[in-house]
Order: structure tokens, then sequence, then C-alpha cells
């Protein structure tokens, strides 16, 4: 006879198992408030070798430590990346983007499994709009890449880009350098959509390649001359059933455009291509010339000395960015911000002349730490 145990929930909302403690009495260190078991954080070692072995769950936290802004987490991070730093710095990066409708996912799916298929690991760091109310990602990139979620080889991180410049979110380079560590040989950067995130994109990888669609009313003027100087390969996407007669007019427009450019310094230059991932046409061809490029750009010396670039470009922006919280973090700058704002709205300052003063007391600030 199954035995009863006696209800004695009334008093408590939770219907708790015996053995755990009742509400009140939860470990304050162990719980959050939603009264979830926090997970425990291991030390920088433990996530560095774990990422060297290659484990995904491992290299998700630490990732989601390395984007964290919580004091603690940032000195856990920055000790995490120095431990992977000596072993980063193996892959190819590959920067994707393309107007919003262009096809992304559907391209990055084609084009990961020729790479997976290869015998390659491939990590793709997916740059989603942030939500304004939770701050996470909205469009939830394991969602739309079913097929590459499931393979062993390729690892899928959608980050939110938390109204960070441009929709990159600000620790992406940090996460390229763990991705690296764990041993990605490719790594795809897709951004928001066509804008400044292109520019940041350009700054942190090897290949730039820009999707574009076919008829879309006059091609060259639904994007900027500064983004296709940028690219070092344009894509002409979806150029299946009625729209491949759109696309080879696409294409020729595209490659007349890149031919008006002047030369780039790696001596690479620009081509265009149209390919159909419906169709699983085209996306080979792509691979072959990225593959092209990176053996061209080892060859002249043009890939190291970009590595380099990118890597002095990384340490000032971090200082800048440093700089700047260090400065509204301050308390007296904080304090006084507000009344500067006003007296600048009511034309009592002049913007630069409150902008000094403000600076004046930071400094002054500053000063009287450091004595």
């Amino acid at each position: 006879m199954e035995r009863k145990e006696k209800n004695t929930s009334s008093e408590s909302a939770l219907n708790l198992k015996p053995g755990v403690l009742p509400s009140g009495q939860l470990n304050k260190d162990a719980y959050n408030l939603s009264g979830k078991k926090k997970k425990r954080l291991l030390s920088s070692l433990e996530y560095s070798r774990g990422i060297l072995k290659h484990d995904p769950v491992l290299l998700s936290q630490a990732i989601t430590i390395v984007e964290s802004s919580r004091a603690d987490h940032n000195k856990l991070g920055r000790e995490i990346v120095t431990s992977c730093l000596p072993e980063s710095g193996n892959s190819i990066r590959i920067g994707i983007t393309g107007v919003p409708g262009v096809g992304k996912s559907t391209f990055i799916e084609e084009l990961g499994s020729i790479i997976s298929s290869s015998g390659k690991k491939l990590a793709i760091l997916a740059i989603d709009p942030s939500s304004v109310r939770s701050g996470g990602s909205i469009m939830g990139d394991k969602t739309r890449m079913e097929k590459l979620a499931a393979d062993k080889n390729v690892f899928i991180r959608p980050s939110p880009s938390a109204g960070s410049l441009g929709g990159v979110a600000s620790k992406t380079r940090e996460t390229i350098i763990l991705c690296e560590a764990a041993g990605y040989d490719v790594i795809f950067i897709e951004t928001v959509g066509v804008g400044q995130s292109e520019v940041t994109v350009h700054s942190m990888v090897d290949f730039f390649l820009l999707l574009m669609l076919p008829g879309s009313g006059d091609e060259l003027q639904g994007i900027k001359r500064g983004i296709m100087e940028m690219a070092d390969m344009i894509a002409i996407t979806k150029a299946d059933g009625d729209n491949k007669k759109r696309a080879e007019r696409a294409l020729a427009d595209f490659k007349n455009a890149l031919h008006l450019f002047p030369p780039n310094e790696n001596g690479w230059i620009p081509t265009a291509r149209s390919c159909s991932a419906y169709d699983r046409k085209g996306i080979s061809e792509i691979w072959t010339v990225i593959q092209e490029f990176i053996v061209h750009t080892r060859g002249n010396g043009w890939f190291d000395k970009n590595r380099n670039a990118q890597a002095r470009s990384w340490m000032h922006q971090t200082i800048e960015e440093k700089l700047k919280d260090s400065f509204y973090q301050d308390i007296k700058i904080a304090e006084m911000l507000k009344d500067m704002e006003q007296k600048v709205i009511n034309r009592k300052y002049s913007p630069f002349t409150a902008a000094q003063e403000i600076l004046d007391i930071y400094y002054k600030s500053l000063n009287s730490k450091n004595k």
C-alpha cells in the first residue's frame, strides 16, 4: 500500500520535497532571488583547461563570464582570456554581413556545412539585436540554423549587441580568442545588418564578405560606397528561380563597380559571385575564393601585418572604453552632470565650457585619489 505523505504545504507557496529547506531558510549564497541554485564559478585555470580541451560547455560559460558587466566576472574573464591567448590566432576570421532579408542564416548554414564536412571546426558568433526588455538576444541563431546546431564540429554563439556601437557585441574580440583556443579553425562573425557595425567587424576579421539581394532596385544605391570598399568579396544571394536573371544583372553591376575602386593595400582584387543556398549552387566556389584570399595574403605578408594592426587597435579601443567607464562612474561627475546639462540647455554654459569644467573636476578627483 502506497504511503500518503501529510500535506504540509499550506503555510508555504513552495511544494518542497522532504529534505529541502523550507522558504526563509534557503542559503542566500547558493541561491539567487528567483530561488534557482547559482552556478558555481570555476577558477580561471579550470575554465582555460576546459577550453583547451575543446569543451564547448566550459567555452560557453567562459564567454558568458567575459560578456558579463559584473566586476568579479570582469576580473575572472580577463584571467581566462590571458590564459588562452598563447593558443589563439590560428583561425580564419570571416566577417559576414548584408541587408535584412538577404538570407544570411541560410547562406551561413550551407557554407558552414561545407566547411564542417571538410573536417574543419567552425565557430559562429552571431551578433543579435538586444531585446529592450530583457537585454538578451532576440533572433536566437540556433533556431535559425538547425542543421549546424546539431553538428558536433560547429559552435554557435548568439550574443546580444546590448546597445554597443553598430550592433557589435563589445566582447566579440575576446570571444574570438577563446574560440581559437578551443580549436576552431574558422570563425564567422555575423552582424545585424548594414551600418556602422561593418566598420567594427572589418577591424577584427581577415576576410570581409558582403551579401546582397538581386532585383532590389538600383543595386548600387542600396549600399554605401564605404562598405563596398571594405568588402573582399560580394555574393549575390538567392540566385535561383525567377531571380536568376536579376542576379546576373546585379552581378555584372557589382563587378563593374568593384573595378572603379582603388587597389587594396593587401594586393587582393575584390570579386563578386552569385549563389543559391536553396539550390546549393555557388557556395563551395565562395569558400574556394576565401581560401585563395588567405593563401594570397599570407604569401605577401599582409595577413600577419593586418593581425598585428588589429591587436594594437584593440588595445587602444579598450583603453578608451575603460577611460570612458571610469569617467562616468566617478561619483562627483555623476552628481554634477545633470546640473551642467541643464545649464547647457538654458544656454548659461556653452557645451565646450561645460565639458571642460567637468573634465577639470574629474582630473582633480583623480589627482586626489593618487595622493
